[in-house]
């Protein structure tokens, strides 16, 4: 291993507004506390959370409007801060109590931040890497070392650094929907990070999914898993939907909500089943209850996801049942660019930004022509 530096490379949101607040600087590296491990840092995937938190987007209970973090109400969201969930590198150091014998395994992190014991599932308490402490958007970050899982599968650092939030919060809502084999699934934003990894982690389970996107991306989510695709600019989705799925939708896996929000309720089964984590065509929707009593349906909010679930993540990519989707890479340098085209949502996957110090072999392989 290298020598640890005394300051490094990062990313730092300085503040909530627009790019100018992520600031690409020099700052201390971090050391780790007892029980925690200094990861040198290949790769770290991007996502939404990052920028509805830069924006301070996620509104309160009395106002949609009102600048707020992740954590309503009880944010533990402090700048400067470095973002960044899906981090994979190398453990160069550790802290007290940890075995001198991990130096040197290559990890993926688990980003949650439970705040509860091992063994309980629930979720209330949830905070994550990159929000309550700094995370991967960094040349070192430094972790507890229960969040750092050993990952010996075959898949490169920038392949990897696509899984962790992304499917993390896939597997969480499809356990909340309780999906089973056979059933018959509509994922909206299908060809984002938690949209393919929905379609995908729906096979594994004997599920059929069935894909809402933009023209153009109908080839790629049927390579990937998709039964058959729905345009979500369709005149009328119901209709759409009705001709394109064979048989009742049993659930609704929603990342878009907006306008789409009442035919998604309309296109499901009595006794269907609709799951949320993320609302990209608006947050703020109109909902007519008696679509939702008088069809029994069952709605669920979902976010991040359990150990539990986390760990089932680890042993699919290990047993090969889930496959990277990775559009491209960035340098950190590079970071505004980098954010500017996850907004564009033109792509299908994910997108992961890499130290320039490790740009040459991690990057560089992976990087737009």
């Amino acid at each position: 291993m290298e020598p640890i530096p005394a300051q490094m490379k990062a990313v730092q949101l300085v503040g909530h507004g627009g790019l100018e607040q992520l600031v690409y600087r020099e700052v201390p590296t971090p050391a780790p506390a007892a029980g925690e491990v200094l990861i040198d840092v290949h790769a770290c995937g991007m996502n939404n959370t990052d920028v509805w938190v830069r924006e301070g987007a996620y509104g309160s209970e009395t106002d949609a409007a009102e600048v707020s973090t992740w954590r309503r109400g009880r944010s533990t969201l402090e700048f400067p801060r470095i973002q960044g969930t899906d981090t994979v590198g190398l453990i160069a150091a550790v802290g007290d109590g940890v075995t001198v014998g991990r130096v040197g395994e290559r990890v993926m992190v688990d980003f949650s931040i439970y705040n509860r014991p091992e063994g309980d599932d629930s979720l209330a308490d949830i905070d994550y890497i990159g929000h309550g402490r700094d995370g991967g958007y960094a040349e070192y970050v430094a972790v507890p070392a229960e969040n750092a899982y050993e990952i010996t599968a075959d898949i490169s650092d920038a392949e990897l650094a696509t899984f962790c939030c992304a499917y993390l919060t896939a597997e969480q809502m499809l356990d909340r929907a309780r999906l089973v084999d056979g059933e018959n699934i509509l994922v909206t934003g299908a060809s984002g990070g938690v949209g393919s990894a929905i379609v995908q982690l729906a096979r594994v389970r004997g599920a059929i999914p069935y894909a809402v996107t933009s023209s153009g991306k109908e080839d790629a989510l049927r390579e990937i898993g998709a039964e058959d695709v729905v345009l979500r600019d369709a005149d009328d989705l119901v209709a759409e939907v009705a001709r394109v799925v064979d048989g009742p939708v049993d659930v609704v896996a929603d990342l878009v909500a907006g306008p789409m929000f009442n035919d998604l309720l309309r296109v499901l089964r009595p006794e269907g089943r609709y799951s949320t984590a993320g609302a990209i065509g608006g947050p703020v929707v109109d909902l007519d209850l008696r679509t939702m009593y008088l069809k029994q349906l069952e709605l669920h909010g979902s976010s991040q996801g359990t150990r539990t679930a986390f760990r089932r993540l680890v042993r699919y990519i290990s047993d090969g049942e889930i496959k990277p989707l990775l559009d491209r890479t960035f340098r950190l340098s590079e970071f505004h660019e980098a954010q500017r085209t996850f907004m564009a949502k033109t792509y299908v996957g994910k997108l992961v930004v890499v130290p320039d110090r490790h740009w040459d072999a991690v990057g560089a392989p992976h990087a737009a022509p």
